[in-house]
């Protein structure tokens, strides 16, 4: 492996791992896809150009990846989040209404658009930055610190309402 690719690998497979994860959520199939996403660069390198950020190409390449990966086992990626599990011990009925609240706001998750879907899972979930998403999800990085603060809004409004 090139020393780049072994920099580009130590900097960046964890967050294309999250990214992946919001793709599909299921952690083996984001792994097998990670490892995969670093032997397609490895393969393209000399083809990269430097026009975006080194993260925001590795995504390009996962992205695709994915999109093929669903077209030949005919999955579907799912923005369900697996919720906490409470010590239910102390206060079952607060463990079941925590449980509820979680399974609700997966469900508000899933129903968002898919980048708005992505920008609060890898957010929320990945830790990515607001520039990091903004080159990702092609928005400024102002816009997806907006779009983000207002999808959380909008989120614990509906959570509020049910």
């Amino acid at each position: 492996m090139s020393g780049d690719m072994k920099r580009y690998y130590e900097e960046n497979s964890r967050k294309v791992f999250l990214y992946l994860m919001t793709l599909c959520n299921d952690p083996d199939i984001a792994e097998e896809l990670t490892q995969d996403t670093f032997y397609q660069a490895l393969l393209s390198l000399r083809k990269y150009k430097g026009e975006s950020s080194v993260f925001t190409w590795l995504c390009g390449i996962a992205r695709n990846l994915w999109l093929r990966e669903k077209r030949s086992r005919g999955r579907h990626p799912s923005a369900e989040l697996p919720p906490d599990t409470p010590d239910t011990s102390a206060a079952p009925d607060r463990a079941a209404e925590e449980h509820d609240e979680a399974q609700r706001l997966a469900a508000l998750i899933d129903a968002l658009p898919e980048r708005e879907r992505q920008l609060v899972l890898l957010r929320s979930q990945g830790g990515l930055s607001f520039r990091e998403l903004g080159e990702l999800l092609g928005w400024s990085e102002n816009g997806a610190r907006v779009t983000y603060c207002r999808l959380r809004q909008r989120l614990k409004t509906e959570l509020e309402k049910e």
